[in-house]
């Protein structure tokens, strides 16, 4: 009797157990499906808000430079840049670093060539470090606005023009920044190895696509 007795509480609680174990499961589903619309709800927000406070490391791209010289102090910029796999160039920075004052615009130049046989347009794409400084950095003229097109064995030197804006914070004292050269055609890319650019973004007057010099 006793035995009996015991199954039958087994049971009985099992049977108060089920409830809260769907009421359970509905729950985490419920939360996992807020989660995920969530995430897609927050990642266009995400990027609107690095493009504006510029956490991103992109540079902002402006029509004219509108600060004044700042002669107290001075920034140090360095300038890299590589050919990602699937664009056959030589690509380089030929100034290594300068050292400006705050709102003073400058003109640097990057070296492009075409080591390939074959025509291939490429698509630069900019990055700022440290982070907090892409805010700050102002291109004026940039071969990264447009894509650029180089037959076989055609070398170009490319032009950037900027300014650090004199609001960049007191704490940065050198700026790095970089391009990474992509290949703008996904099939040519993915022939040489490689993967094309994805899209790219100056800031307020991005937009302007289309081969240039």
């Amino acid at each position: 009797m006793a035995k009996a007795r015991s199954k039958t509480g087994a049971k009985a609680k099992a049977q108060r157990k089920m409830p809260i174990s769907r009421r359970m499961v509905w729950i985490t589903a419920l939360v996992i499906v807020v989660m995920f619309s969530f995430g897609f709800v927050m990642s266009p927000l995400y990027d609107v808000i690095c493009r504006a406070v510029g956490i991103s490391g992109k540079p902002m791209r402006v029509e004219t430079a509108t600060t004044t010289v700042d002669a107290t102090r001075t920034v140090t910029v360095e300038f890299t840049g590589n050919a990602m796999a699937g664009l056959p160039w030589e690509f380089r920075a030929l100034t290594k670093k300068v050292t400006l004052h705050p709102g003073e615009v400058m003109t640097v130049s990057y070296y492009a060539r075409n080591s390939a046989d074959e025509t291939i347009t490429g698509q630069a794409a900019p990055s700022v470090t440290p982070p907090i400084a892409a805010e700050f950095f102002k291109k004026l003229e940039c071969f990264c606005f447009t894509q650029q097109k180089l037959a076989p064995g055609e070398a170009r030197e490319m032009p950037v023009r900027f300014y650090v804006d004199p609001a960049v914070p007191s704490e940065v004292h050198t700026i790095t920044l970089s391009y990474g050269f992509f290949n703008a055609d996904k099939a040519q890319a993915e022939r040489l190895g490689g993967e094309a650019a994805a899209s790219v973004d100056h800031g307020p007057h991005a937009g302007h696509t289309g081969s240039g010099s």
